[in-house]
C-alpha cells in the first residue's frame, strides 16, 4: 500500500475493527435498488443463497475479477487515487457489458470481496455505493445485487458474477458472422487506453484538460452502451462480443469463432484515432495503438446482414469476408493481416 494512503488509513476506521456481520450491515443497505430494480430478486441477502427469477427459463451468466495492482492501483503515478466507488462502478460495468454482448438484460449480481485488514471501512462503503450507482446510472433497470461473500487477503480483490435474461429470444454468439455482413461498433474504443496512459504518466492530475480528464474517467468508470446489445439482437445481429481486450484481439476472437476474416476500414480507424488527439499530443504518443489494442471501454463489436439498418448507437467500421484457400481467420486492415495486440492477463 502506498505510504501516503497508509498514513490516511491509520487515521480511519478499518475493517479490522469490525466483525463480518458489522461490515455486511454497512454494505447491504447501500445496495438496495429503487424503482423496480429488485423485480427479479425473489430472495436477497441473508440466507445461504439468493433466489433469482429466470423469466424465460434460460439464464445468461458471466463473471469477472479485479485485483489490486493487477487491474487497478490505489495510487497512480499521476496522483490519481482509485476510490472504492471507482472499483465498484467498474465491477458493475465490465460484468453488465458481458451480458449486453449476448443481447440480454442483466437481472442480478453477486459480489465477492477479499480485503486486507487495513482497508478503510469508508473505502468498502464507497465500493458498495459505486456498484449500486453503476447498475443504476448505466441503465441496468432490471438488475439488483443478490448477495456475495467477504474474505481476508493480502490485496483487494473484487469478483462479480452477473445473471441475465434473454426475454425469450436467442443469444447473439460470436460464431454467427457471415461473409458479406457489415462490421459495426457501438460505444468507444481507445478512450480507456488513453486514460490509462495518462494515469501511468507523470502528467499532474490537476493539469489535465476536460478532454483528457474524460479519458481518465472512462478508464476508471467505463460506460458500456447497455441499450445497444438487446437492440442489436432485435435488429438481427449475426455475431457480437464485448470489446474488453482491444479491437484487434476481440475482432480476431469473433473471426475465429465464425471462421471468417473481418476487414477494418482504414478511414474509419483514422477517425477513431483523431478523437484521441488531445491525449496523444500531451504524451507524444500515437493514438492508433490505443484504438487497435486498447481495452476496457466495453463497447460492442457486432456483425449485421448487408442492407439491415443499423440500430441506434452502431456505426459501420468494416465488413466480413470469406476466407481464402490459404487464409486463416483474423483481422485485415487495407487487405493485410493485422497483428492481434490487445490485452492478455498472462503476458503483462
Amino acid at each position: 500500500m502506498p505510504e501516503d494512503l497508509r498514513n490516511r488509513v491509520d487515521r480511519q476506521p478499518t475493517v479490522a475493527g469490525l466483525s463480518e456481520a458489522d461490515l455486511l450491515a454497512r454494505i447491504f443497505p447501500r445496495l438496495r435498488m429503487e424503482g423496480g430494480h429488485d423485480s427479479n430478486l425473489l430472495l436477497g441477502p441473508g440466507d445461504d443463497a439468493a433466489i433469482v427469477a429466470a423469466p424465460d427459463g434460460k439464464t445468461v451468466i458471466s463473471i469477472d475479477t479485479q485485483v489490486q495492482d493487477q487491474d487497478f492501483r490505489l495510487l497512480w503515478p499521476n496522483g490519481y487515487r482509485t476510490t472504492g466507488f471507482d472499483v465498484g462502478w467498474k465491477a458493475a460495468a465490465q460484468n453488465l457489458s458481458d451480458i449486453n454482448a449476448m443481447g440480454a438484460h442483466a437481472t442480478s449480481i453477486v459480489v465477492s470481496l477479499t480485503l486486507p485488514v487495513d482497508t478503510p471501512v469508508r473505502w468498502v462503503e464507497d465500493l458498495a455505493d459505486g456498484l449500486r450507482a453503476g447498475i443504476r446510472e448505466l441503465g441496468a433497470v432490471h438488475c439488483s445485487v443478490a448477495g456475495g461473500d467477504l474474505g481476508r487477503g493480502r490485496e483487494i480483490s473484487v469478483t462479480a458474477a452477473v445473471l441475465g435474461n434473454l426475454d425469450g429470444g436467442r443469444p447473439v454468439l460470436r460464431s454467427g458472422a457471415r461473409p458479406g455482413d457489415i462490421l459495426a461498433l457501438a460505444g468507444t474504443v481507445g478512450h480507456a487506453a488513453a486514460g490509462l496512459a495518462l494515469l501511468e504518466s507523470g502528467v499532474p492530475l490537476d493539469s489535465l484538460t476536460p478532454a483528457e480528464q474524460a479519458f481518465v474517467d472512462l478508464q476508471c468508470r467505463p460506460r458500456p452502451p447497455l441499450e445497444a446489445g438487446p437492440a442489436a439482437r432485435a435488429a438481427g445481429a449475426t455475431a457480437m462480443l464485448d470489446i474488453s481486450d482491444g479491437l484487434l484481439r476481440d475482432g480476431k476472437r469473433l473471426a475465429t469463432a465464425s471462421h471468417v476474416a473481418v476487414a477494418l476500414d482504414p478511414a474509419r480507424l483514422t477517425q477513431l484515432a483523431d478523437l484521441l488527439g488531445p491525449a496523444a499530443a500531451r504524451l507524444g504518443a500515437d493514438a492508433a495503438p490505443w484504438v487497435l489494442g486498447g481495452g476496457e471501454d466495453h463497447g460492442l463489436l457486432a456483425t449485421f446482414p448487408a442492407g439491415v439498418q443499423l440500430p441506434p448507437g452502431f456505426t459501420a467500421i468494416g465488413s466480413v469476408h470469406a476466407l481464402g484457400t490459404d487464409e486463416g481467420p483474423g483481422v485485415l486492415i487495407a487487405g493485410r493481416a493485422a497483428d492481434t495486440g490487445g490485452w492478455d492477463h498472462f503476458a503483462h
